[in-house]
Order: C-alpha cells, then structure tokens, then sequence
C-alpha cells in the first residue's frame, strides 16, 4: 500500500475518529442514553478535564458522530447524542469489546 492508499484507507479514517483516551467512555455513556448532559459525561469520567472532554466532544461533532444539542435556559444547558451513523457503530464496537476481553484472558 503506497501513502495515497493509505491515507484514503477506511481503516485508517475509521480509526482517526474513534482515537482518543476518552472517546470509548463517550460513546459508551452515549449508547446508555439517548441524551447526555456535558457535566453528566464529565462526571462519569473524573479523570479528564472538561477542556479535553470537550476537544474530544469537538472531534466527534465535527466527524458527524455525535450532535450537540444546547438548551437555552439558565442556567443553559448543553447535551449530546449519537447520530444515526455513530449508532450503526454499536455491533462494531460491541465485536471490538468482546475481542478485547479475549485477549485479556
């Protein structure tokens, strides 16, 4: 494969999206829910920091795999769902789940 291929590669472009340490957490609490709030996600993953959450939230907005959705009350409210192409990832990464318990054991 030379480096045009590689970089057209859907491999590649599929794994560009979903990279990032938080990114799985993300997803995961957004297959849970249909909306989710940004403190709720910052809450269930209290490691990162609310800018990296939201440069990840960014990233996956702008690759079309989640929608910010903001309600303006105040105080105002902002909240995340999975659109109807990041769900289709749901038996993918249920698959890449499993697989990676295997290798666990």
């Amino acid at each position: 494969m030379n480096f045009e291929e590689f970089k057209n590669c859907g491999l590649r472009r599929s794994l560009d999206i979903l990279s990032g340490k938080w990114k799985p957490l993300i997803f995961q609490n957004l297959f849970e829910k249909d909306e989710v709030r940004f403190i709720e996600l910052w809450r269930n993953m209290p490691r990162v920091s609310k800018k990296v959450l939201s440069e990840q939230l960014k990233q996956l907005e702008e690759n079309h795999m989640i929608q910010r959705i903001e309600v303006y009350n105040f105080p105002p409210e902002v909240y995340y769902k999975l659109t109807d192409k990041a769900r289709e990832l749901g038996p993918i990464l249920d698959q890449l789940h499993q697989w990676g318990n295997e290798l666990a054991h």
